[in-house]
């Protein structure tokens, strides 16, 4: 677990690492809290302390969340920051209201579906060499998804709330084993870059665990942003460096290690990040028992995955008494679903599709594939949109693997309510920090398909113009008769939907409290031939679900790293964070209990 950030000495260069740093003085901050007065969950307790303390001097959800997202961008800049984008879903307490921002990131207006294709030999590029390039960066959607939360619902400026963030960049934070890991896993990457190298490689090495970690850049940057607002990384001097960045990778003369691929520029240009906009989508809402889900529409395939999901658990009449059906159903509904998600699911799908997928009579076309007694044998077909029985269509394809994100969930004293997830995409974005700026770049046009993964039918998610990767980020607020009673999310690519979807089949279904449903070992079930899975959970589960039929892939050291918020009554609440994995996280409230 990360502790809070110590004073330090400031420093002119990009990053200065000294002694371990002294214990500090405040209470650490656990994966559990409960009480009053407003909650904060995130993977971070330097985030957490920062958003607390913004909701205990007055401010709202909404503040508090841009400020704990910017201190993620310090703490987390593997994950998250400025060079992304995301996804944010906000309850209105007073309208008692769902609405939401996207805020995904954009392909340049230059780009084609052959994006990904190596024109000398006609192939597609292998996905480290599309990733380690300016040919993956989208232009990012994170700061204008802040500014325009703070500007609608908060009660903030944009500008204060970038302040507690870049004292804590000054500052430093003392690094963990979680972050150095992500340094040295990134190693060969980070080291083809001036910027990067100094910034994360001092002496050519990862940072020593329990030594502070600083950037003056990145401070700086915040500071030029609440100075001059958001135009300057959309139109000033921040956007001439990101797109030289791009254009002209900041390559070392003295490499760390090797990388075996060139490095290739990419066409991101100061039009497309002028012309860069959020969008503002109605909500996807479905209903499950006496709860109603509201998630992210397209360009996230989370809202509609999760939805569909439900609906078809709900048709099993699942009950906490049967632990292996109800995983059986789980695991099934979650093949469905993503076969559906892959088929039909991109930027522009239709909202009749949406709608479709998200229904009750659609879920019932569905699950009428699943045999309670026997697993399908994956990967299953996606359904028929132009059949209502169950005559199921042609195949699809592979979905993308889990990779990096982060997440957070904060609600107010007076019931306001932000599930917010953003990226960098990878872990370690495209490993370009903008020189003199102190963030990394996002990888995100990788979340487009390189080639058509559903001929002979069309894919919605080959790259275009000016458009927008298809996400699995899940952030997802659940009322139950009318009021706030569960809000989550969580990292980890396209496990984020079955993370977020088993959550809730834990805490709804199986009847576990929400900190035991977070802790609970995890599987996902992604359509393919094999359940990645958690050893635990293969250890507790899988002989009961070998019988059925179902086959497991490799273990995997862990799925997803959520956040959550429980709503009790009097205003209560129950803030929940991951125990153990991505090195815990950490949940507080301003009045605990």
């Amino acid at each position: 677990m990360r502790i809070l950030p110590v004073l330090g000495v400031l420093s002119l260069s990009a990053a200065v690492l000294v002694a371990p740093a002294p214990a500090f003085a405040n209470k650490a901050l656990g994966p559990t809290a409960t009480g009053y007065g407003g909650a904060v969950s995130t993977v971070d307790p330097t985030a957490t302390a920062v958003g607390l303390d913004v909701l205990r001097r007055g401010g709202n959800a909404v503040d508090a969340a841009v400020a704990a997202a910017a201190t993620l961008g310090v703490t987390e800049p593997f994950s998250a920051g400025i060079g992304g984008g995301g996804f944010f879903v906000y309850y209105d307490a007073r309208k008692r209201s769902v609405q939401t921002i996207d805020g995904r990131e954009t392909g340049p207006a230059t780009m084609k579906e052959t994006h990904f294709i190596d024109p000398a030999d006609g192939q597609p590029y292998e996905f480290a060499e599309a990733r380690v390039s300016g040919l993956s960066v989208g232009a990012p959607g994170t700061l204008a998804t802040w500014e325009t939360a703070a500007r609608k619902w908060g009660t903030r400026s944009l500008s204060s709330l970038l302040q507690p963030a870049a004292k804590v960049a000054d500052r430093g934070f003392p690094v963990d084993a979680t972050f150095r890991q992500q340094i040295a896993d990134n190693a060969a990457a980070f080291g083809q870059f001036d910027s990067t190298k100094a910034l994360y490689l001092p002496g050519g090495q990862p940072p020593a665990v329990g030594s502070t970690q600083r950037n003056p850049d990145l401070a700086d940057t915040y500071r030029l942003i609440a100075r001059k607002g958001t135009d300057v990384l959309y139109r000033g001097a921040v956007a001439r460096d990101i797109v030289r960045t791009v254009q002209k990778p900041p390559v070392s003369a003295n490499p760390v290690g090797t990388w075996a691929y060139p490095i290739r520029p990419g066409t991101l240009t100061l039009s497309d990040l002028a012309r860069y906009q959020v969008r503002r989508p109605e909500p996807t809402k479905s209903k499950f028992r006496n709860l109603t889900v509201y998630g992210m529409n397209t360009p996230s395939s989370g809202g509609v995955a999760v939805s569909e999901a439900l609906n078809i658990l709900e048709t099993a009449g699942l009950s906490k008494a049967d632990v292996t059906k109800a995983l059986h159903y789980y695991l099934e509904a979650s093949a469905l679903s993503f076969a559906d998600r892959n088929r039909y699911v991109g930027a522009y799908t239709p909202q009749s599709v949406v709608k479709r997928l998200v229904s009750d009579g659609w879920a019932q076309q569905r699950a009428c594939q699943i045999d309670p007694a026997r697993a399908l044998t994956k990967p299953v077909p996606p359904g028929n949109l132009n059949d209502s029985g169950c005559t199921p269509a042609k195949v699809g394809g592979p979905t993308e693997q889990g990779q990096s994100t982060t997440n957070l969930t904060v609600a107010d004293r007076w019931g306001n309510i932000v599930e917010y997830t953003f990226t960098i995409e990878q872990t370690g974005g495209n490993a370009m920090v903008v020189p003199g700026r102190g963030f990394l770049l996002n990888n995100e046009l990788t979340d487009f398909n390189f080639t058509n993964t559903q001929a002979p039918a069309a894919d919605p998610n080959l790259p275009g113009p000016g458009k927008r990767p298809r996400s699995s980020m899940s952030p997802t607020i659940v009322l139950k008769d009318g009021q706030p009673f569960l809000a989550l999310g969580s990292p980890g690519g396209a496990t984020i939907i079955t993370t977020v979807l088993q959550i809730l089949l834990n805490r709804v279904v199986l009847g576990q409290s929400l900190p035991e449903a977070m802790a609970a070992p995890r599987a996902s079930q992604r359509n393919t031939a094999g359940i990645q899975a958690e050893p635990a959970f293969r250890t507790t589960y899988g002989p009961a679900l070998i019988a059925r039929g179902h086959t497991f892939g490799p273990d995997v050291p862990e799925l997803g790293a959520a956040t959550a918020i429980e709503f009790t009554r009097n205003g209560g609440f129950i803030a929940s964070a991951e125990p153990a994995r991505r090195g815990s996280g950490a949940a507080g409230v301003v009045h605990p209990r």
